[in-house]
């Protein structure tokens, strides 16, 4: 298969970075349909389980890697159908790190905490959970902007946190 029709199977019109795969490196690319999400959800959490991961971590995994699509496929590709996710997980220095592409722009600013009393009294809208929870079960969470123009979502998660 040549490298031009393989970018393409990865990522559509290109990858979305360069990623060696090997043994301890999965990948997976998404349609950008909810559901789909359960998909990442399942294969990274039995990846999680073949390295090591405690079942307690491997819930906060399933948790972040549910948002982080999620997100993507709702505000990043905003539901376009022709629209992929791609998700990709290495273990690498007792740590699994994980990347969440879209083909969005990724987020206008940072975002703060929710106020949840706030939000109970009806004061602010329900929004920004999914970063919030991200932000407390991974040990890393970080936000870029891929080299060809693809939005990414970078979480880390130790093997002894």
């Amino acid at each position: 298969m040549s490298e031009d029709l393989f970018s393409e199977l990865r990522f559509g019109q290109g990858r979305a970075e360069k990623t060696v795969l090997d043994d301890q490196t999965v990948e997976l690319n998404l349609p950008s349909k909810l559901g789909y999400e359960r998909v990442a959800i399942g294969g990274l959490a039995a990846f999680a389980k073949i390295v090591g991961f405690s079942s307690p971590r491997i819930e906060d995994l399933k948790t972040s890697v549910a948002e982080a699509c999620t997100n993507a496929m709702q505000h990043g590709n905003k539901g376009k159908p022709e629209a992929r996710v791609l998700v990709t997980a290495k273990f690498q220095d007792n740590a699994l790190w994980i990347s969440v592409f879209d083909e969005g722009n990724g987020l206008k600013a940072e975002l703060k905490d929710p106020d949840i009393e706030r939000i109970i009294e009806s004061l602010d809208p329900p929004v920004g959970f999914g970063v919030f929870l991200m932000r407390r079960l991974m040990d890393e969470v970080e936000f870029n902007k891929t080299s060809n123009h693809r939005h990414e979502v970078r979480m880390t998660m130790k093997l002894s946190g």
